[in-house]
């Protein structure tokens, strides 16, 4: 049981988002069994992480999105060598994995995977879901 203050969720909500940090993108719900206060609410959301889940996007219209946001933001060179990404698609699994296809996949690092992961999550709406990105060979 916890004392309901003036900015009790706001408190609490931060704390978890702290706790859970690198992953910012999972919705936070406070229920009251109690009142029987959003218990509705909660099932809604697990019905909307679900379909959000089991998303599916066609080859053409990710490649039309993501190509785009890739091209203005190339990834950075290393070592004088330039990655390019020729194309991307989403696997045929239960949870959504996407692959994107470059010249030297080894020189992309993290911080660029989270950018498209980023990207995919504010363009197709996967809020909730855990995505998985593989950069592979051409």
């Amino acid at each position: 049981m916890v004392e309901k203050e003036t900015n009790t969720m706001r408190d609490f909500e931060r704390k978890i988002k702290d706790t859970i940090a690198p992953f910012n993108d999972v919705p936070i719900i406070f229920v009251s069994v109690l009142t029987k206060q959003r218990i509705f609410k909660a099932i809604e959301t697990a019905v909307e992480v679900y379909e959000n889940r089991k998303r599916r996007i066609q080859t053409s219209k990710l490649n039309e999105t993501m190509l785009e946001i890739i091209q203005q933001t190339p990834p950075p060179a290393t070592k004088g060598k330039y990655v390019k990404i020729k194309y991307c698609m989403q696997l045929p699994t239960h949870t959504p994995q996407f692959a994107f296809f470059a010249n030297l996949p080894q020189y992309i690092r993290d911080p660029y995977k989270r950018f498209v992961e980023n990207q995919l999550r504010e363009n197709y709406n996967f809020s909730g879901v855990p995505i998985s990105i593989y950069f592979r060979q051409k």
